[in-house]
């Protein structure tokens, strides 16, 4: 018996003959727009859509990795900035490039002396961590001698873990490590039985105030001397150094792969500085942007996150200032077994089996003038191959992403690098329009504009039509306003989510070009997620992202529409037992839609879900009532109509009745 389904070639979707342009609601006149044009081919299906157009992007660059999904609590913990008595922690900074307001960095030691400008030396001679220790001399006579933090916010009630290394003098002892609210609430935990080497002295303490500006100060009333190697502050309930609330939000998003570590942060990285004693990691200043790189997260931490989200890694290497041999050992490093004196050491820095790496990041934007070790294109092709062949050398079946910019760049890449990638990487960021209908379309353009061009280098560039070299968009956003929440950290709105939506539909219609996708990027920096040191929050593109990835079929069909201000997808479930309609009104006025099926029958009730606000500048906050948020309904499909409010996203799936 045969239960396919039995599709007609050309299906006829109409509005109601009877169905005017104006409706009267009880809440007064709303406009109802009436499109009598659209055409679904359910027949025939398009190369299906890859779950990797699903994909993230994370780079260490502002508030993304420390101060949004690692738990760390604490700025310059490995004391990175010298402590001077002259306290001036932040530096002010625009972005001209792409007409920000003002935003702060740390540009100075956040730590603040107890005690006189004599307190606190930096020791070089012996340090635990990086290029110095802060030494704190006490005075002996009963006074306080210290550091101390502010700025930190703790929830009443909640249980804290964290750690100090010290070492010193021991007339220091007992060292006082004091958690403190503007109100002048504190909770003490004492350390003694210090040594003259540096030791680590776990504590756990659950702070019974509440304070967005409480400060941690470590200080002794004794005599001598002691050294504070480093320390760190994080919820209990952080999952292997994640906030826990923040891996939730990813779990939520389901994204198949994650790019990683950069971005332009890749090409002055070395890898080696990721790995070790976490403690001990030297830390550095960003080489590509703002503040310190702590070296706290490296491969280790990054395939415990991919492990704990169910998500594939998808590592960056650097051609920028990277040479071949330390790309090469870096990918010994995570895919050799313990024969190798790199995989030893992966399995001594507590990883016994060979990280599951399929996709590599062959450097990142080397087309640019930003980039550090750009060079002419010219060199950049040979110092790609060599870099390809080192990779596969190492692993041949390694999933090569090369460096691609359309134009003479992806040309001559495409040209004379063929043979050494299996993917060409491709970047769009668009900005803010006027128009809000110009606005939410541009994404879905851009998308548009690197297809064509890639199917035109097929045609033109001998050989590489058989090759099939797809395209990882691996980085689109939006990517305009203030940095709210810190370096690039701008807030999307209703019409950025709709734009986002849109340009998932026509990663939908390139199915043939496009094979990845990873929106840059997931947290803060113009993140899918927002945070304070506290909450934490789907953005309105993250809610979109959410939805399709987790909701929308994978069997692309063709559809047509001439309504200029609907954005309509439609697809087949993995089974070919649901078809899902996603549709974008980009206009404030609801829509009517009539599906004729020809004749094709279909479930009665379906599920449908729907992102909606009437304001296009809409944003939600972490902490506060959502303004935009997902709604999920049950969808009467029995006259196969729906209603697609005025400036929304609504995706609708609906079963089919089998023929026997």
């Amino acid at each position: 018996m045969n239960k396919s389904i039995l599709f007609s070639r050309r299906v006829k979707t109409y509005f109601m003959a009877s169905a005017i342009a104006l409706l009267f609601t009880v809440s007064g006149c709303e406009k109802v727009h009436v499109d009598e044009n659209i055409k679904v081919d359910v027949a025939t299906t398009e190369e299906p859509i890859s779950p990797y157009i699903y994909g993230q992007f994370i780079e260490h660059l502002g508030k993304c990795i420390y101060g949004g999904i690692w738990a760390e609590m604490l700025e310059d913990r490995k004391f990175y900035y010298p402590i001077t008595f002259e306290f001036d922690p932040w530096g002010y900074a625009d972005d001209p490039q792409w007409d920000t307001g003002e935003y702060r960095f740390l540009n100075a030691s956040p730590w603040q002396v107890i005690g006189d400008e004599k307190t606190v030396s930096m020791d070089k001679r012996n340090p635990f961590a990086g290029e110095h220790a802060p030494m704190i001399h006490l005075k002996g006579d009963g006074s306080a001698g210290g550091i101390k933090q502010e700025g930190i916010e703790f929830i009443a009630g909640k249980e804290y873990e964290g750690r100090i290394v010290l070492k010193g003098d021991v007339g220091a002892q007992p060292i006082v490590l004091r958690i403190s609210s503007e109100n002048n609430e504190s909770i003490d935990t004492e350390i003694s039985n210090i040594t003259s080497n540096y030791e680590t002295y776990p504590f756990n303490i659950v702070v019974p105030f509440a304070g967005k500006n409480c400060s941690v100060e470590i200080f002794s009333k004794g005599k001598g001397a002691f050294n504070i190697g480093t320390l760190s502050i994080m919820p209990s309930d952080n999952i292997n150094g994640w906030r826990s609330d923040v891996v939730a939000l990813l779990k939520e998003l389901n994204s198949p792969i994650y790019r990683w570590p950069g971005g332009n942060f890749v090409s002055g990285y070395n890898w080696r500085d990721g790995i070790g004693e976490r403690d001990q990691r030297p830390p550095r200043k960003n080489p590509a942007w703002k503040g310190v790189e702590h070296n706290d997260v490296g491969l280790h931490e990054y395939m415990q996150l991919m492990e704990m989200i169910n998500a594939e890694p998808f590592i960056a290497v650097n051609t920028g200032l990277g040479t071949v041999q330390e790309v090469a050992e870096q990918i010994e490093y995570c895919t050799a077994g313990q024969e190798s004196e790199l995989g030893r050491m992966r399995a001594q820095n507590g990883s016994t089996e060979p990280f599951d790496v399929r996709y590599w990041a062959v450097g990142n934007e080397m087309y640019g003038d930003w980039q550090l070790g750009n060079m002419p294109l010219e060199d950049y092709v040979l110092k790609h191959n060599e870099m390809a062949k080192a990779i596969w050398d190492i692993d041949p079946d390694a999933q090569l992403v090369a460096v691609g910019h359309v134009g003479e760049w992806s040309e001559t890449m495409l040209t004379k690098s063929a043979d050494y990638m299996d993917l060409l990487s491709e970047h769009i960021y668009n900005r803010e329009l006027e128009d809000i209908q110009d606005h939410m379309a541009q994404i879905k353009n851009s998308i548009k504009r690197v297809a064509d061009a890639h199917r035109g280098y097929k045609e033109t560039i001998p050989g590489l039509k058989d090759k099939n070299i797809k395209v990882a968009m691996d980085e689109w956003n939006y990517w305009y306003g203030d940095y709210v929440y810190g370096e690039l950290g701008v807030r999307y709105h209703h019409k950025d989510g709709l734009g986002i939506a849109m340009g998932l539909h026509e990663f939908f219609r390139n199915t043939d070009i496009y094979h990845m996708a990873n929106y840059a990027q997931t947290v803060n920096v113009i993140g899918a997620i927002k945070t304070t040191q506290t909450e934490s929050a789907l953005e309105t593109t993250g809610l979109v992202l959410k939805l399709y990835r987790n909701q929308f079929g994978s069997l692309p069909l063709e559809i047509e529409s001439k309504n200029p201000n609907l954005d309509i997808v439609a697809a087949l479930t993995d089974d070919k037992s649901a078809l899902t309609i996603a549709v974008v009104n980009t206009d404030s006025i609801s829509q009517n839609l009539e599906f004729d099926l020809d004749g094709i029958a279909t479930a009665d009730d379906g599920q449908a879900w729907l992102i909606h606000h009437n304001d296009p500048e809409a944003f939600n906050t972490p902490g506060e009532e959502p303004n935009v948020r997902i709604e999920e309904l049950t969808q009467d499909f029995s006259k196969q109509l729906i209603t697609v409010p005025g400036y929304a996203v609504k995706l609708i799936k609906v079963g089919l009745i089998m023929n026997n």
